[in-house]
C-alpha cells in the first residue's frame, strides 16, 4: 500500500554533494570496531573513528539495534548522528537474513528515548539524474524486496512530468529481515536527488 511522506526535511539535511547513483556496494578499508565484535561504537570517540576511517559496521542480526551493541548505555536518550564532509562512509547493517549496505554521508538514529534500543536507523543515498534515481530504486527493489509494483509506479508517473516534485514513500521491502523503506525527495528542478533510506525493525503485531 502506498504510503506519502509525512517528514519534509530540513534544508542542511540535503545532502554534501554526494553522488551515489547505484546504491554503493563496495566496502572500503577497516571497521570501526566495538573490541570483540567487529562493530562500530557510535558514542562520541566512535564518531570520529568512523569519519576517520570512513567505514561504518552496524549489527542488526538480532532484529534491532541495541545502545549496548554501540557503546552507549541502555538509558542514554543520545541519538548519534554521523556527517562526513569530505567523502563517503561505507555502511554496512547486518540484519537477520540479509546484509544491508551503501556509500553515504550521513547516518542517524533516532533515539530519543530511554529504552535499550534505537527505533530506527537512516541513511541517503543521492543521484544525478532521473535516469539514475530510477537504477538506484530499482537496485533497492532487487536487493531488500522493496514493493515492484509500488516502486514501478511512482517511476512511471515521474517519468512523464520529470521537472515536478514528489515525496514518496514506496512500500518497504522486509528481505534482510529488517524493513527497508526509500523515501523518496525527488525535486526536478535540482542536479541532485535524493532518497532517504529508513531501516526499521520489522513490525510486531
Amino acid at each position: 500500500m502506498k504510503r506519502l511522506a509525512t517528514v519534509l526535511l530540513a534544508a542542511p539535511l540535503v545532502l554534501t554533494g554526494c553522488l551515489v547513483p547505484y546504491g554503493g556496494e563496495n566496502l572500503r578499508g577497516a571497521a570501526t570496531a566495538v573490541p570483540g565484535h567487529g562493530h562500530s561504537r557510535l558514542d562520541a570517540a566512535g564518531i570520529e573513528q568512523i569519519k576517520a576511517s570512513k567505514v561504518a559496521r552496524l549489527d542488526m542480526s538480532s532484529g534491532q539495534l541495541t545502545k549496548k551493541s554501540v557503546g552507549l548505555e541502555d538509558g542514554s536518550s543520545e541519538a548519534p548522528d554521523v556527517l562526513l564532509r569530505d567523502g563517503l562512509m561505507a555502511l554496512e547493517i547486518q540484519g537477520p537474513s540479509g546484509t544491508v549496505s551503501a556509500e553515504t554521508d550521513r547516518l542517524r538514529l533516532n533515539g530519543m528515548n530511554t529504552g535499550s534500543d534505537f527505533s530506527e536507523v537512516s541513511y541517503f543515498l543521492t543521484a544525478p539524474s532521473l535516469e539514475d534515481y530510477v537504477a538506484l530504486i530499482r537496485d533497492g527493489v532487487d536487493r531488500y524486496g522493496i514493493d515492484r509494483e509500488s516502486a514501478e509506479e511512482w517511476i512511471q508517473s515521474i517519468s512523464s512530468r520529470s521537472d515536478d516534485k514528489s515525496d514518496f514513500a514506496i512500500t518497504p521491502g522486509t528481505s534482510t529481515g529488517l524493513e527497508i523503506t526509500y523515501d523518496l525527495r525527488y525535486d526536478g528542478s535540482k542536479e541532485t536527488q535524493v532518497v532517504i533510506v529508513h531501516v526499521n525493525p520489522l513490525p510486531t503485531h
